[in-house]
């Protein structure tokens, strides 16, 4: 049952994952062994843009990555495989949480369908 925003204590979001998804595609080769297509949910969006949850889906696929920003995500369905520049990797499955912290050099890999919970942190701006 899903409860209606007024049911809910102020200030706590629950993830609401019953609306249309975002849905997006990245087809740059020189970001992606194949193109692929993800779905996301946006839950919570902080005032200052800074912060962004929500839920993340997508298939296989390698994505070379360079972040510039913290990412806490918890996995419910499939693997990844997160690998530095150096070459040292390490697979992620359902129920495993990690970050993904700014300065981040490699590549985030889907070893099949993936879903996951993320929190994202982006640079602090500067004033």
């Amino acid at each position: 049952m899903t409860k209606s925003k007024l049911d809910q204590p102020e200030h706590v979001i629950a993830f609401d994952t019953s609306g249309a998804p975002r849905e997006s595609r990245v087809d740059d080769p020189s970001l992606v062994d194949v193109p692929y297509s993800s779905r996301s949910w946006r839950c919570f969006g902080s005032a200052d843009g800074r912060a962004l949850s929500g839920i993340w889906e997508a298939g296989p696929h390698l994505e070379r990555c360079s972040c510039d920003f913290d990412e806490m995500c918890h996995i419910l369905e499939g693997q990844v495989r997160l690998t530095d520049t150096a070459g040292t990797a390490q697979v992620f499955g359902p129920g495993d949480s990690f970050v993904v912290a700014a300065g981040f050099q490699g590549t985030w890999e889907n070893l099949g369908f993936v879903r996951k919970v993320f929190f994202i942190l982006g640079p602090q701006q500067e004033g």
